[in-house]
């Protein structure tokens, strides 16, 4: 019984199971198994499913708890997101002090690193400015989040409307310039990245980005 309720659980269900799903009801109380399952292994994938499956079980069967300090549940997972924060800010500081290392590396009061790709000869744009850019951003990893150059398009928008990285970093740039910046996390999204992306909290990001024009 425990196997089949796992099965449910983490969705790996059966034919012979998929064939009970007869009315608008079973197929809501399937889902709503793997909605539970999903969440589970995104958020504590070191769980104890047995006990997790058994916790399920006996408030579905009305029994009475095992257990009843729900406490425990925030205060586990703020240990572990702090935990998590605490690695994902080591791992961000090591990433941008091993970049310092490159000659070619600059790096600014605020912290902010880059290094010119190309010196342009135009105006350089305030922090109010609008500007058209070509950019190409990657996680320290190299794996790409957003890229003008890959869709083919370029982008415009006030420099007064982005992280604060490139409110910086393209002030120094001007016109016709390309430059390679490494954004510390305070700079970019800190704990607070967009959803749904792979950027992850406390992430340093980098960044290509060619200023082509500053728009009225």
């Amino acid at each position: 019984m425990k196997k089949v309720i796992f099965l449910l659980a983490i969705g790996a269900i059966p034919e012979f199971y998929m064939a009970q799903l007869t009315n608008k009801v079973d197929s809501v109380s399937y889902l709503i198994g793997t909605n539970i399952g999903t969440n589970i292994v995104r958020q504590m994938p070191e769980a104890n499913k047995e006990l997790l499956l058994q916790g399920l079980r006996d408030m579905l069967e009305g029994k009475e708890p095992v257990c009843a300090d729900q406490g425990q549940v925030n205060a586990y997972f703020q240990e572990k997101t702090e935990k998590e924060s605490a690695g994902m800010k080591a791992e961000g500081l090591k990433f941008l002090e091993e970049n310092k290392k490159n000659p070619k590396v600059k790096v600014t009061s605020s912290g902010l690193q880059y290094e010119v790709m190309k010196m342009g000869s135009g105006q350089k744009p305030t922090a109010t400015s609008k500007v058209k850019v070509h950019y190409h951003g990657t996680t320290p990893d190299g794996r790409v989040f957003d890229s003008s150059v890959d869709r083919g398009q370029p982008a415009s928008f006030p420099l007064n409307g982005v992280i604060k990285g490139w409110t910086e970093g393209l002030q120094l740039m001007p016109v016709g310039s390309k430059f390679k910046f490494y954004i510390p996390q305070e700079l970019a999204y800190g704990a607070n990245p967009q959803p749904g992306s792979i950027i992850k909290p406390y992430m340093p990001l980098v960044f290509e980005v060619e200023l082509l024009a500053i728009e009225k």
